[in-house]
């Protein structure tokens, strides 16, 4: 029987709803039941979880129990649920009857993400009637994610909506600050980390809790927390929005909350109450700059702070710098290829939400890249230098092409004209030319691992060689495809769209092919030994046959997937 004032026992009360791994079935139980169906792999996915609620959730519930574990004393996560029950409440000591586990208490005592209220809260005036307007994202436009649609919403979203805002919200104008884990107010709370290919939920957390368990200490020594005793509940000491508490006091594997807030049950209907804070739950430092310890977390080397989620999200050359390239980021620890079942097949799982000042997001993100067997090995051994210089490659030559495009496209939308030199270009063409380029560096973005792939599982580097040439003259015939898919946009009469038409391919044409310092000497080699085999030099007659002078190398035998593009 709860205590007066307490709804929604998340240890005992069956508020939680998930489905079953491998079968999909749909199940519901109490918090504890949830971790030990976690520790079973029984857990294939959570129904009711929004597509950016995903990391915090992951991240609550991995916390949480590498918390609860290195506080028993224990290694490995247990399967039973009232080994889990007990481990929590000992992390509770003060609160015997469950309260700070559960959604709704008195104001003057803790629950669930939600600290102790000295004085009450009468004062606070901001009801908040449906989980979803409660979250943090906050989108441009209204219509980029409907807000407060969640009327009829129960427990289950409540708490998904309270783990959202309370570890991955930003500073909103000022009055409301953000979590401890992100660079600066308007920032926000990436997540990188290696996982198995198609792991159930229930398999990742096992994963990287065990493995942030056995990192606390690491993490502790880098950032001068304390081993044992630290603070790793936040919402179980009173906080009048006033004082901070100290980041040194807190535990490697602390879970915050970073706004004032309070779940309230009137006539069976349940609401969120809360008001504006003047100082952090966490003691800001500006010098932190988000460097925490977070276990998902890379940190920029060259800014000295947490990485940053662009507007464009997870594109090629950003998972590049983060994954193969060494020296831009240091890795966060949930990247370390070792910490899974090292016979599993893994991919690299980044996501993240894209600020965009004024309280609002670019938007949420999410990218999952195969590593392959080799790829794998040869990132975690010594060749990562050569894997980076091969993907530093396709990322020039990518780039290279694409300018060759835009200029192509430009000459397109100006009939043709070449550019007069020291004129400054046509800014309305030129925007047209950018925007038209865009689809290509777009589908290149999404098969760009996949083709580096294909040259990384080659046997050998006459085999590699010939595999990039393949990939470089197919990314050649995907450019001109989006040239000529622009046709449609060039000039409508018949004289000028001709001339156009026809300058911008020979632009085109002629950057792949030559000039006095060509772009691709793969290519110039490539279309010179195509005109040489169709007009043959006096070696290719029968009486020069024996002539050892003429003989000319074999063609490098290309693996079944790269035929086609030749």
């Amino acid at each position: 029987m709860l205590s007066t004032g307490l709804h929604w026992n998340v240890l005992d009360e069956t508020l939680l709803r998930w489905r079953s791994h491998p079968a999909g079935m749909a199940h519901s139980g109490s918090l504890p039941q949830l971790l030990a169906a976690l520790a079973a792999n029984e857990v294939r996915d959570f129904p009711a979880l929004r597509p950016h609620q995903r990391h915090p959730w992951h991240a609550f519930l991995v916390q949480l129990a590498a918390i609860a574990l290195h506080h028993a004393g224990q290694s490995e996560p247990w399967q039973d649920a009232q080994d889990w029950r007990a481990a929590l409440l000992a992390l509770t000591p003060g609160d015997p009857d469950g309260a700070a586990w559960c959604l709704v208490a008195p104001p003057h005592r803790p629950a669930l993400l939600q600290a102790p209220v000295p004085g009450g809260i009468a004062d606070w005036d901001t009801d908040i009637r449906a989980p979803d307007r409660m979250d943090m994202i906050g989108t441009s436009k209204n219509h980029d994610l409907k807000r407060a649609r969640a009327g009829q919403a129960n427990a289950n979203d409540w708490f998904f909506a309270l783990v959202s805002l309370q570890t991955q919200a930003g500073s909103n104008s000022g009055s409301y600050k953000g979590i401890s884990r992100m660079n600066s107010g308007a920032g926000s709370r990436p997540s990188i980390g290696v996982s198995q290919q198609s792991a159930a939920f229930s398999q990742r957390w096992r994963d990287d809790a065990i493995a942030l368990l056995r990192a606390r200490e690491a993490i502790a020594d880098t950032y001068e927390l304390p081993a044992h005793g630290g603070l790793s509940l936040l919402w179980l000491v009173p906080w009048d929005g006033k004082a901070s508490l100290n980041f040194q006091t807190l535990d490697p594997c602390y879970i915050e909350i970073c706004r004032r807030l309070r779940l309230e049950m009137r006539e069976g209907s349940v609401f969120a109450r809360t008001t504006k804070t003047p100082a952090s739950r966490i003691q800001e430092n500006e010098a932190r700059k988000g460097r925490t310890g977070d276990f998902w977390t890379p940190i920029d080397k060259e800014g000295e702070k947490i990485m940053a989620v662009p507007r464009q999200g997870f594109g090629y050359q950003l998972v590049t710098k983060l994954f193969i390239e060494a020296g831009h980021f240091e890795p966060a620890p949930a990247q370390a290829l070792l910490h899974s079942n090292s016979a599993a097949p893994l991919e690299l799982v980044c996501k993240g939400i894209a600020p965009d000042g004024n309280s609002k997001t670019s938007g949420y993100h999410e990218r999952r890249v195969p590593i392959s067997p080799k790829l794998r090995k040869k990132i975690a051994g010594d060749q990562r230098p050569l894997v980076a210089g091969q993907a530093k490659r396709r990322i020039e030559a990518i780039s290279a092409i694409r300018g060759l495009l835009k200029d192509a496209l430009y000459l397109l939308f100006e009939n043709g004209l070449p550019q007069v030199q020291g004129k400054k270009k046509n800014p309305t063409s030129d925007d047209r030319a950018s925007r038209f380029a865009q689809p290509f560096e777009q589908q290149e973005d999404a098969r760009f691992f996949d083709d580096l792939n294909v040259q990384i599982e080659a046997e050998s580097e006459e085999q590699e060689d010939a595999v990039y040439l393949a990939w470089l003259l197919g990314l050649a015939d995907r450019a001109q495809a989006v040239l000529t898919n622009a046709f449609h946009a060039g000039p409508r009469s018949a004289m000028q769209r001709y001339k156009a038409q026809s300058a911008a391919l020979s632009r085109f044409h002629a950057g792949l092919r030559g000039g006095k310092k060509p772009l691709f000497p793969e290519l110039v080699a490539h279309y010179a030994a195509q005109r040489e085999s169709a007009h043959p030099t006096p070696c290719s007659t029968p009486s020069s046959q024996g002539d050892a002078s003429c003989s000319t190398p074999q063609n490098p035998q290309l693996p079944p997937q790269q035929l086609s593009l030749l």
